[in-house]
């Protein structure tokens, strides 16, 4: 009886430099934050229109791979696909370490940090945000109990699957709160619409293997271990899926704006006169994000299959990064409809479109928490046992 072998990463060259890059990028993260606290919102790009700005378009995306990190974890022990029970275990860490980056960088553009505090205490549960806080930390709560069961053989057979529900049925309940942050955002045009919430349940089951492709492939080859192309190809494949289906959602999402009269002045600013915002919603979100990595995936194209994961994998995140700033920052950019039907103009910028510079801190906090969740996965693969020896291709 064949028994998988879990050990923990070796501590070479390549670890050490990539741990130092790591390190020295969320130095400059801190500093950034310093800055801003210091000087005030006024240094970043951000204005009276645009409050939510770079760091908030890094913060869901990392929230939204997290919840579409544990993807990998719930097709083995939930849908009980024996091909990826190896990797549950860096599953869940990943989903725990993407989500922590994620609220750091929430935490540190709020401009008073401290507040937490009150955030955490007081709760006005006519908030979809009090209840994304109550989500987010049930969320690390529950995959950090599934781990234990995971990696406790005495209780996994028994517990494994009613926990690893739990943790489907939580993250499914996350993202969808997380997209009706937007979706009940009723006073703007770009945002109003339930659809938000299946479109981010979608766009986290893409992006999350993405980002969960990456990293297992960039661990393996930093400790020189051995990773077959059969495992590859099937996340790869499954990736394809996913990727699909959350361009329908995408296109689903316009569609329906288009046919609603209310939302054509939106849709006409997004489609072809948003500028920068069009740019990226043509050619980030629909060909670098959704077109090409189709093409890599499901296309008979002579390169190898780990070459054709990478880049596909770093174009769907490219495309959810565009896809992120085109709802974030075009919704917000678009001006509010205060008097349906009649034209506004005042010194406030009432009707008038916004424009929007993102600024280097802003940048640097956004960077920052993608690496405190490289670091936190590196940590944690270095002194638990959560990678396979050995995902070779079984011989037959």
């Amino acid at each position: 009886m064949e028994r998988t072998l879990y050990r923990e990463i070796n501590a070479t060259q390549g670890v050490w430099t990539l741990a130092v890059i790591m390190v020295g990028l969320v130095a400059i993260a801190g500093w950034s934050v310093l800055y801003v606290e210091h000087h005030g919102h006024a240094v970043t790009g951000m204005n009276n229109q645009i409050v939510w700005g770079l760091p908030h378009v890094f913060a869901i995306i990392l929230i939204v791979a997290a919840s579409g990190a544990l993807n990998v974890a719930s097709m083995a022990s939930v849908f009980d696909r024996t091909a990826y029970k190896p990797l549950s275990r860096l599953s869940g860490i990943l989903a725990i370490a993407l989500l922590l980056g994620g609220l750091l960088v929430l935490v540190l553009d709020l401009g008073r940090p401290d507040r937490l505090l009150i955030a955490m205490t007081t709760f006005n549960f006519s908030s979809i945000f009090t209840w994304n806080v109550l989500l987010y930390i049930g969320f690390m709560g529950i995959v950090a109990v599934y781990l234990w069961v995971q990696m406790d053989r005495s209780v996994h057979p028994k517990y494994v699957k009613p926990i690893g529900i739990v943790a489907f049925v939580w993250r499914l309940i996350l993202t969808t709160g997380t997209g009706s942050i937007f979706g009940w955002l009723v006073a703007r045009p770009g945002y109003d619409a339930a659809l938000m919430a299946p479109l981010f349940i979608s766009l986290s089951f893409s992006l999350g293997l993405a980002v969960f492709l990456l990293v297992l492939i960039a661990l393996y080859r930093l400790d020189d271990r051995l990773i077959g192309d059969e495992i590859v190809a099937r996340l790869s494949h499954l990736l394809g899926i996913f990727v699909a289906a959350a361009m329908y959602f995408a296109v689903l999402q316009h569609v329906t704006n288009l046919y609603a009269a209310e939302h054509a002045g939106f849709e006409r600013f997004i489609l072809f006169e948003g500028g920068v915002i069009t740019t990226l919603f043509w050619w980030g979100q629909i060909a670098l994000g959704g077109l090409l990595p189709l093409a890599l995936i499901f296309g008979k194209l002579p390169t190898n299959v780990p070459s054709r994961a990478i880049v596909a994998s770093m174009l769907v995140i490219l495309g959810a990064f565009a896809q992120l700033y085109v709802i974030i920052i075009g919704g917000q950019a678009y001006p509010f409809e205060i008097f349906p039907g009649y034209e506004v103009t005042s010194s406030f910028f009432d009707g008038a479109i916004v424009s929007y510079s993102p600024s280097f801190y802003e940048l640097a906090l956004g960077v920052g928490g993608v690496a405190v969740a490289m670091l936190a996965t590196g940590v944690a693969v270095k002194v638990l046992r959560i990678l396979p020896t050995n995902l070779a291709d079984k011989k037959s």
